[in-house]
């Protein structure tokens, strides 16, 4: 089994460090910031070590199978909020109505995994009546902004010939901008009812939940003659634990501790391009 550590601000001396913990035949260095640790001998208590050790030393640590690329790989999919973007975007258009404390405790809770998705999005959505629908661009043009690393790990994807797909439990006002933005090439999301320039307070057609994410990935991936094993998922709420639970590789990206639990690489330091070191 191979090791990677990696950390934005990581030495090489605290790299190494950790490294010895495991006991590696070689340790490569992946740039500044990053090695691999080669041949080491995994158990479920090394890994526990390990990940401590790093998690003091704020690196992330990844267990991986030696000669995993991204070749092996046909798709990244995405959720959006607080993975691919760095906001909840529903909890800033609350804040329009003077509710973003109200609207975000709901959402914390829903990416908890302590409330069922589809009834918070619906009490959620239902605050926002009577908002005047400018303050969607207000949220995408002031206060969105890519997560760090997103931009780097698109380009490098695309580049070794990944189909991307950001598929997401908020809206297609914003998953349609990134869509163009970033030249991805499938999303899915929820469409905001808008009436007469206001927020009606309902979503129309089906709720992007954790099984329609799910049947979401499975689709695309269909569609693309692959199967969900040819996939990367990326996310980090409860609901995103369904797609990620059928994909080749799971990431789970600042992502709360029940979706870090199950995930087969955990970001929680560096940005979403460290997905390049452990698959470079």
């Amino acid at each position: 089994m191979n090791l990677v550590l990696q950390g934005l601000d990581a030495t090489t001396d605290t790299l190494l460090r950790i490294a010895a913990l495991a006991n590696p035949a070689r340790v490569v260095h992946l740039g500044a910031h990053a090695v691999r640790c080669e041949e080491v001998a995994y158990s479920d208590i090394l890994k526990a070590n390990i990940e401590l050790a790093a998690d003091g030393a704020c690196l992330d640590a990844t267990f991986i199978a030696p000669g995993r690329t991204l070749a092996d790989f046909k798709l990244v999919a995405m959720d959006m909020d607080s993975t691919l973007i760095t906001i909840e975007c529903i909890d800033e258009i609350a804040d329009m109505q003077g509710l973003k404390a109200q609207v975000s405790e709901i959402t914390e809770a829903a990416m908890r995994g302590e409330l069922d998705f589809s009834e918070s999005l619906k009490r959620r959505v239902a605050l926002l009546e009577g908002l005047d629908a400018g303050a969607l661009e207000r949220v995408y043009q002031e206060r969105l902004a890519i997560s760090m690393g997103g931009e780097a790990m698109l380009a490098a994807v695309k580049a070794a010939g990944l189909k991307t797909l950001l598929v997401s439990g908020g809206f297609t006002f914003f998953t349609e901008r990134l869509k163009t933005r970033l030249g991805l090439d499938y999303t899915h999301a929820n469409a905001l009812e808008i009436i007469d320039g206001k927020l009606t307070g309902r979503v129309t057609g089906t709720i992007v939940d954790a099984d329609e994410k799910r049947r979401t990935v499975e689709q695309v991936c269909a569609g693309m003659g692959i199967a969900p094993a040819q996939a990367i998922v990326m996310g980090d709420g409860a609901n995103d634990q369904k797609m990620m639970g059928v994909a080749g590789l799971s990431v789970a990206f600042r992502a709360k501790p029940v979706v870090r639990a199950q995930a087969d690489v955990a970001l929680n330091y560096c940005g979403l391009d460290g997905l390049l070191a452990i698959l470079g």
